[in-house]
């Protein structure tokens, strides 16, 4: 178990890297942009297609190691005050959950971007291809779900514990 989670969280590290440049970039875009359009009065070509391509980066590469953080938001007003064996019991239900919405995305997307690869789908103004970026999509729900099986025998554990 433990040797799981420390490659599950290296992984959400790494993943997490290539967010945060994306993230980099995306600020560079924008600034030379702005700065093109007010120094120069002309726009970089296609710079708004580039940031929406690199926030799609950036989303997705980050999910893992937001869900490792656990940063993302929960409702727990309710939960918080149940006994600790039925909040196993829905952690282990919300993690199920999870590795099925995700593994299913993971697949779809899959899929989707191999009929984007193959009907050759580009961007309008830079004619980027889209088909790479549904990988990526694609790529980053298999961390999700390792994440999401080391929570689910987290919560097996609390369980078999109590």
């Amino acid at each position: 178990m433990e040797r799981l989670k420390k490659i599950t969280e290296l992984v959400n590290r790494s993943l997490n890297w290539v967010a945060g440049i994306g993230l980099v970039a995306m600020l560079a875009l924008t600034f030379a942009d702005v700065i093109a359009v007010k120094a120069f009065k002309s726009p970089i070509p296609g710079a708004i297609e580039m940031v929406s391509f690199l926030s799609v980066v950036v989303i997705a590469f980050a999910i893992a190691y937001t869900l490792q953080l656990k940063g993302h938001i929960q409702v727990e007003f309710f939960v918080s005050r149940l006994p600790v064996r039925i909040r196993s019991v829905i952690g282990i239900l919300v993690s199920a959950a999870g590795i099925v919405l995700f593994a299913l995305l993971a697949w779809r997307s899959y899929e989707y971007a191999r009929v984007l690869q193959l009907s050759g789908e580009v961007s309008m103004t830079q004619r980027i291809p889209f088909y790479p970026f549904v990988y990526a999509i694609a790529f980053c729900c298999i961390p999700v779900c390792l994440q999401l099986v080391v929570e689910l025998l987290d919560f097996c554990g609390r369980l078999v514990k109590r």
